[in-house]
């Protein structure tokens, strides 16, 4: 039997494709650190948890397509204390930041059309580029200068007559990136002249370091029509398993083309749908410790990596992530190595080689995302492991 071109040239996940060596690993009594992904051990605050635990409806019915009233009110609320006008009218509920994606993908751009993305960038939009057959247009960035965005003549140069929009990933999964203001403005300038749209993934927006701020693409009103944000609880209330998500857009072509493929799918999970209007009426206040947490783990990786020989890596201003040059040539089997052959006081580490955050062809093989999401401890030993691995292997190969 035949099975779609589609199904066949997806690629597998460069986070979680290697998994098994780790599984291998552990049933054989061996610790392994987790800094491949992006599962903060933060604990997810305990207005969610109750939420499930206050679910008593004698049938769980179907909820409304475009997601649960109070929820996208609340959700408008608080973009509203970042001064950014928008209404539950621009809010759609999705089932995760994934599906947000999937749907923004397949509202602006049609099949084998083009969306430019700034590379390298989160893996899975490569599968929801799939999903809606549509073709991602890389634009490669350089660890060298902290993945800073090319000039605008650059990014036109990338330009076809298939594309359809940008992408923006800011504070930026997986290189830790926050985009300037005269950065946004550049893209901003870009995408009114070509007549594009600009779709930011804004997941991380909270979680900013040392003074630097994070400036959201709704706030530019002269392109109202053209902006569409795509985010998540996952990170932001450490709920990754909730799969609660939203898109926001003051377009309202857009908002009714997503909300007819909202309509296909039924409707998000109502359960997870009250949970996050639990964490929601938190208010701003929580992120406080949480940034700081970040900002410590971040200060603590960047620290115990710095002085390696050979590494090149920029500090990141945002999000929990960093992408680490280091001096190897092929960081996949440097990964699986670590999980198949080297053992320090019986533990390893498993990170996430960077070829797969890059859609150009052998870019990113020297490279490595690392997750700073363990406890201070945890995170110290993973550096003291990594670094032993890392020198064993070089010694090897």
């Amino acid at each position: 039997m035949h099975i779609s071109k589609r199904a066949q040239d997806i690629q597998a996940s460069p986070i979680r494709k290697l998994k098994p060596y780790a599984d291998q690993a552990i049933s054989e009594g061996v610790r392994v650190y987790f800094i491949n992904i992006g599962q903060p051990d933060i604990k997810t605050p305990d207005p969610v948890w109750n939420a499930f635990k206050k679910g008593k409806e004698e049938v769980l019915e179907y909820g409304p397509a475009q997601g649960i009233l109070d929820l996208r009110k609340s959700i408008a609320g608080y973009f509203n204390l970042y001064n950014i006008p928008v209404t539950h009218e621009n809010v759609i509920i999705t089932i995760g930041g994934s599906e947000a994606i999937h749907f923004s993908f397949s509202a602006v751009a049609d099949n084998g059309e083009e969306i430019i993305i700034p590379e390298p960038f989160y893996t899975n939009y490569n599968g929801y580029a799939a999903f809606a057959n549509v073709k991602i247009a890389p634009l490669t960035l350089d660890v060298k200068n902290g993945f800073r965005l090319p000039p605008k003549k650059d990014i036109e140069q990338t330009i076809t007559s298939k594309t359809r929009a940008i992408l923006l990933c800011s504070p930026n999964n997986p290189t830790g990136t926050v985009y300037t203001a005269e950065e946004l403005e550049r893209v901003i300038d870009v995408v009114k002249k070509h007549d594009l749209f600009l779709i930011a993934d804004e997941v991380y927006k909270e979680f900013v370091y040392d003074g630097y701020s994070h400036k959201s693409i709704l706030e530019y009103e002269e392109i109202k029509d053209r902006a569409i944000v795509v985010d998540s609880i996952s990170k932001r209330f450490s709920c990754c398993g909730a799969r609660i998500g939203a898109v926001i857009t003051r377009n309202p072509e857009v908002y009714n083309g997503i909300l007819k493929f909202a309509q296909a799918r039924l409707c998000p999970p109502t359960l997870e749908q009250k949970a996050a209007l639990e964490a929601y009426r938190m208010g701003v206040g929580y992120f406080e410790s949480v940034r700081k947490e970040y900002q410590k783990r971040r200060d603590i990786l960047f620290e115990g990596l710095k002085d390696f020989p050979g590494i090149v890596m920029h500090k990141p201003q945002g999000a929990f992530y960093i992408i680490v040059r280091l001096p190897i040539k092929d960081s996949e089997h440097f990964v699986r190595w670590m999980l198949t052959d080297f053992r320090f006081e019986n533990e390893t580490v498993m990170v996430a080689p960077a070829q797969g955050f890059y859609c150009t062809p052998g870019k990113g093989m020297d490279e490595v995302r690392i997750a700073y999401v363990l406890k201070e401890e945890n995170l110290k030993r993973a550096i003291k492991v990594f670094k032993a691995g890392l020198k064993k292997y070089r010694s090897l190969f």
